[in-house]
């Protein structure tokens, strides 16, 4: 038999009161795509430290080609041919996308050099760039590229991608799997993480489940449906989010010319945004991110101030009315940014509950904090949203990405808001408990909450929507019924195309169907 390109035998890596990778063993093939699958939690993110050399497992070995491989840093690792485009963009805003690749280097050549082969690669492989621009002013694609071109100038044997598509445009995505085939007919490997499953069907040739730090199982993705591998993930029935049918009511939330400076230097300005959501009503904004996501919710959620009659809420002006003040009305929001926006890393979890739940819940009295009730709190986001936490002593940054997701949302839900406005709802979070939050947002809406939900995964738009709009340079597109709108018609209005045009798409493809 051919040698793998990386075989792992029984890599095992514990920390503290938990053990993240358990005498886990697989092989990469030579041009080949394989998956990593796992909830979160599962320890796929400690696995991948490992081969690229962030992380020294405490047993088991590693072969490349046949040979000893135990990288002692990320430099020892690129040097035997391993890349990692990293979940989270490590990009400097204000340096051109030539100086951010060079920073990414050993030994950069001259600036000219180095933009002459970024161009020649983006061209290659389908992704063009200009090396001259300013990051900050790249939208989230772009900036995936440019993570993508400072792998492939490195010349990489296997290259490792978590959450590459959670950015871009469905267009976007089948660019980027031309690239990724494209790297594979040439004698690349690739290990790729995903939670989108329908994607790893579509790109994958192989799988390896983990479940609690263990391997689990492997698959053909071909082979197997989402829900199996889903299942195989959480070892259990996936749960499928339902709805009921009820008719909206009145409208709760009317948003009128809506127009926002940002509030730094490279964020999108919003102009002259309009829609409305009724009581029952989840209306879905999707969007490349860097289109005005962040500033939408800030100004719906207080932290950023807007003109009067902007922004009502029962028909009350609440745009001069800070985030404390809307949440005595009821108006709850749950930003994207985890750890410093929705959370306070160093914060217990206890503290976390207090922090937007004070007004709602009434954790204080005379500034002074009712700290057994605010506990209390605490522990029934844990119970009822499954928070994989040792207790509500613990600190907000020792939870997992998937499980403080869960609380914050948790947080906001269990406060039965009028108005809830998130951004991101599932960013990272595992088939299961995604699944879990779309319910309880569906539930929310059930009871009558108007809610708003800002994502860049599709799938979950379409799953809960009733209405769908995009965000695209700060302007939002014709708000439209969510059933029966096809991806081409939502990439036009993600990419800018105005009712019209999105229009005839629609009624060119049921002439086609016809």
């Amino acid at each position: 038999m051919t040698t793998p390109l990386l075989s792992i035998k029984g890599l095992t890596k514990a920390y503290p009161g938990v053990v993240a990778n358990d005498d886990v063993s697989f092989d990469i093939g030579h041009n080949e795509v394989h998956a990593l699958l796992g909830e979160n939690g599962a320890g796929k993110s400690t696995l991948v430290k490992m081969i690229y050399g962030l992380v020294k497992p405490d047993s088991g070995t590693m072969t490349w080609n046949g040979q000893p491989f135990a990288p002692s840093e990320p430099k020892a690792a690129r040097a035997s041919g391993v890349a990692m485009v990293f979940q989270h963009f490590s990009l400097f805003d204000a340096l051109s996308v030539a100086e951010n690749v060079a920073l990414g280097m050993e030994n950069p050549p001259s600036m000219r050099d180095l933009a002459r082969r970024i161009r020649r690669v983006s061209e290659t492989y389908g992704l063009p760039l200009d090396p001259n621009r300013t990051v900050g002013d790249l939208s989230a694609g772009e900036r995936q590229r440019v993570e993508i071109i400072r792998c492939l100038l490195q010349d990489p044997k296997l290259l490792i991608m978590d959450e590459p598509t959670s950015v871009l445009t469905p267009q976007e995505v089948d660019i980027l799997f031309q690239t990724l085939n494209k790297l594979k007919a040439e004698g690349t490997s690739i290990l790729y993480i995903s939670h989108k499953l329908e994607e790893i069907r579509t790109l994958c040739d192989h799988a390896t489940i983990l479940r609690l730090g263990k391997n689990v199982g492997e698959c053909v993705p071909a082979q197997t449906s989402a829900r199996d591998m889903a299942e195989m993930m959480v070892g259990d029935t996936l749960q499928t989010p339902t709805r009921t049918t009820e008719k909206a009511g009145d409208v709760v939330l009317d948003v009128s010319g809506l127009t926002l400076e940002p509030s730094n230097p490279f964020g999108t300005t919003l102009k002259n945004i309009h829609f409305t959501v009724r009581a029952g009503e989840i209306l879905g904004i999707g969007g490349v991110a860097g289109n005005g996501q962040d500033e939408l919710l800030a100004a719906l959620s207080g932290e950023a101030l807007t003109w009067p009659d902007a922004i009502k809420v029962n028909g009350k002006d609440v745009a001069n009315l800070g985030p404390n003040a809307r949440r005595d009305l009821g108006i709850l929001a749950a930003p994207e940014e985890r750890l410093g926006h929705a959370a306070a890393p160093d914060l217990s979890l206890t503290e976390n509950a207090l922090l937007t739940g004070a007004i709602r819940e009434g954790l204080s009295n005379k500034g002074f904090v009712n700290w057994s009730k605010t506990a209390e709190f605490a522990d029934k986001i844990i119970k009822q949203f499954d928070v994989r936490t040792p207790g509500n002593h613990v600190a907000a940054r020792a939870l997992s990405g998937g499980n403080l997701q869960k609380f914050v949302i948790g947080r906001e839900v269990l406060q039965r808001p009028e108005v809830l406005v998130v951004n991101q709802p599932t960013w990272g979070v595992d088939a299961a408990a995604a699944a879990s939050i779309r319910q309880a947002l569906l539930d929310l809406a059930a009871g009558g909450a108007a809610i708003v939900v800002i994502s860049q995964d599709l799938d979950e738009l379409m799953e809960i929507s009733d209405r769908f709009g995009a965000l695209n340079e700060g302007r939002m597109s014709d708000i439209r019924p969510a059933a029966g709108l096809t991806i081409d018609e939502i990439g036009l209005m993600m990419g800018g195309a105005h009712g019209m045009e999105v229009a005839n798409v629609g009624d060119q493809q049921e002439g086609a169907g016809a």
